[in-house]
């Protein structure tokens, strides 16, 4: 069988793994029920490592591999049902992902996080992220086709097509799976388990105050790197590099004789360290620039977008009429009036919950929002992979333009208005979330051949059945990370009715009671003694301590907005820093995610761009050509095999068993802390994939 990307090639408008002309079992029960309880499961782990790390793993690999484990120990499964197991779980970790990269900031925003309002927040922004990118298949999944490369989607096809063909495909892959597995299980850094070398070597010379290199040396964002090519990671990289090369050591030189503070930071520069300038700054400049790269995309986007839709209307105009012929199964997608009633419903829905405080406006900012980052956010995806795709970005967005609102129709003044500012951007980072990883599965789908519609209803059941847990794991997180500080200020206040009875850290009676708008005290939750009125306690809620550092950037946005506080001058710099970027002639969004990323994030692809850059001129190949097939197969093992250790070690993590696991740090850490010796073995591991990458004679 000649490699995907080949077949495709070969005929028009593609020639899938299994042909549309082929039936076979699909949509299963069984398939149905393992990939609900693989989406419940990574759900609720995606939930953990968003809130402690601010980043979570691509489910569908993991969930593909499961399923040709045990579906292939039983009975022999179709790549058809293995591909809709994949399907459905991946939708509970993009849905985790945007549950935990906003909703928490309630907690931040004065509020108690709730089981009700996250389910019904997750709901609601899955099924619209589904339905939003239904009509955009034909354009981005068909026509874009070898320009949008879908690093991820890609992968998990190779990987199923490996599973079912075997031979030397399923080698390359394979081998590739494991090396990548092997190297994140023992690497260092929040995704390895054993540590035995570092996994983010950094080097912040002491002569270039302010700037730091770094690189997360994972197989994962490797493989990304060769699959998406040089071009792309190149744009990535360049991005980062302003940040933490230009931007950060430029505020540090700036700022060196500052004494005071400047909004949104609460330190004076001089006392900041690079990522307090990077969190409370550069963020900004990012968000600014991703939102002009993604109106830029848009633009150049919108014939495309409408020729897409104007194709489903006339698709729906002939059924109706008995003019339409027979569709290939491959082309079959939900209706386009599925479409169009399911949202209008849901947004119905939305606004009609009071659990979310959103009135008939808010829900219009949901649409015009959500269908805006959906696009974004799905090309995105198709570029840079769906580790990569800044959803946070596009979070702080969406608040953005929401709070403008809110502030130009004098909705300020009143805490409900901080919330519903909030549920607006949950549910657009939630759908936009959602609907770069359809669009990752749809792309999956259409190199193996699967029938759109049951993807597409595999992906609703993927979000009915993984909201059920993300609420309550999120609850649970928080309610069992919650610690109490003692204060040292000698403060008394008057408890209020609705302050509740409860036992502090000492063993004393005491009366829970919130506090906002203090002289002294910050806003949250305190411990007063119920019978002089002393302040004895804060509590720190288990969010904060589990750091949930994209929630937090979300409540800073919308007290700034609608406090009049935000730094705009920050975010004007990043819309423009894009427009620059257009006129020098190159699209803007790849350079503006890597302004927006952690440089140890995008470092990585990048010199996975670059072993690909070399094997292409050294085995006298076309620059990033979409036929090559060598290297993408072994780079989508280690994608592959990163994806699966990083959920093992989340759930090492969570058992709190990391320490124990960690033989590195206690055994010889001078030698697994040093900073060479990681980029060493990265090295060797970007040696073997340009090994890997040499085209083999037939």
């Amino acid at each position: 069988m000649p490699p995907v990307e080949n077949r495709i090639a070969e005929s028009s408008p593609y020639q899938p793994f299994v042909s549309p002309s082929t039936q076979l079992p699909e949509i299963t029960c069984r398939s149905v029920l393992l990939g609900a309880v693989l989406g419940i499961i990574f759900g609720a782990t995606s939930a953990y490592l968003g809130l402690r790390v601010g980043l979570t793993v691509s489910a569908s690999i993991p969930s593909a591999v499961v399923a040709m484990l045990l579906f292939r120990s039983r009975t022999h499964s179709t790549i058809l049902e293995n591909n809709i197991v994949q399907t459905i779980a991946s939708a509970g970790e993009s849905i985790a992902a945007g549950v935990v990269f906003t909703v928490p900031a309630m907690i931040f925003l004065g509020f108690d996080l709730e089981v009700l309002r996250t389910f019904l927040l997750a709901l609601s922004g899955g099924i619209i992220g589904i339905l939003f990118m239904i009509p955009l298949r034909r354009y981005l999944i068909i026509k874009e086709h070898g320009k949008l490369l879908y690093p991820e989607g890609t992968a998990c096809a190779e990987i199923l097509m490996a599973g079912q063909s075997g031979g030397v495909k399923a080698k390359n892959v394979f081998t590739g799976l494991g090396i990548g597995a092997l190297y994140k299980f023992c690497m260092g850094g929040d995704g390895g388990a054993l540590r035995l070398w570092n996994g983010l070597p950094t080097w912040s010379p002491s002569w270039y105050p302010g700037s730091t290199l770094n690189a997360e040396v994972s197989p994962e964002l490797l493989g990304i790197g060769y699959v998406i090519g040089y071009q792309t990671s190149a744009l990535m990289v360049a991005g980062g590099v302003l940040s933490w090369l230009v931007l950060i050591p430029m505020l540090r030189f700036f700022g060196q004789a500052g004494n005071q503070a400047i909004l949104p930071a609460m330190k004076a520069i001089p006392l900041m360290t690079t990522e307090e300038i990077y969190r409370d700054y550069v963020k900004y400049i990012g968000a600014g620039a991703v939102t002009a790269g993604g109106i830029f995309s848009m633009v150049r986007a919108m014939p495309s977008i409408i020729s897409s839709f104007r194709a489903s209307l006339r698709q729906l105009v002939n059924q109706r009429s008995g003019k339409a012929e027979a569709a290939l199964r491959t082309d079959r997608d939900l209706p386009i009036t599925v479409v169009v009633v399911g949202s209008v419903l849901t947004i119905v829905f939305i606004s009609l919950l009071p659990q979310l405080q959103v009135n008939l406006l808010s829900a219009f900012l949901i649409v015009v929002f959500g269908f805006f980052f959906s696009v974004v956010a799905s090309r995105l995806t198709g570029q840079v992979g769906s580790s990569s795709c800044p959803n946070s970005g596009m979070a702080i967005a969406t608040l953005i333009g929401t709070c403008l609102i809110f502030v130009a129709l004098g909705l300020t003044g009143e805490p409900r208005y901080l919330a519903m500012a909030l549920s607006v951007g949950a549910i657009v980072c939630i759908a936009s979330s959602n609907a770069g990883t359809t669009s990752q599965d749809l792309k999956t789908g259409f190199l193996v051949g699967a029938t759109p519609i049951y993807q597409q209803t595999g992906l609703i059941i993927g979000v009915l059945t993984s909201v059920l847990v993300i609420g309550w794991t999120v609850v649970y997180l928080n309610r069992n990370f919650t610690t109490f500080e003692k204060l040292q200020l000698d403060v008394t206040v008057t408890p209020v009715s609705n302050s509740v009875a409860t036992q502090g850290p000492d063993g004393k009676p005491y009366r829970l009671v919130r506090i906002q708008n203090h002289s002294i005290l910050p806003d949250g939750k305190f411990l007063v003694d119920a019978q002089e009125g002393k302040v004895r306690f804060r509590q720190i809620p288990g969010i904060e301590n589990l750091q949930a550092p994209q929630a937090k950037l979300m409540s800073v946005v919308i007290k700034g907005i609608l406090d009049r506080k935000l730094p705009w001058g920050l975010i004007l710099f990043g819309i423009l820093i894009a427009v620059v970027i257009e006129l020098c002639g190159v699209h803007s969004l790849a350079f503006a995610v890597g302004v927006y990323l952690s440089l140890s994030s995008t470092m990585p692809i990048f010199v996975g761009g670059l072993v690909r850059k070399l094997a292409d001129k050294v085995y006298h190949r076309t620059a990033d050509d979409a036929s090559e097939t060598e290297g993408t197969l072994f780079s989508s093992g280690l994608i592959a095999g990163g994806a699966l250790v990083g959920i093992l070690v989340a759930g090492i993590v969570g058992a709190g068993l990391a320490e124990t696991f960690a033989i590195g740090d206690k055994w010889f850490p001078a030698f697994c802390q040093n900073r060479l010796v990681g980029l060493g073995m990265f090295g060797l591991l970007a040696g073997w994939l340009f090994a890997a990458a040499k085209t083999k004679k037939n």
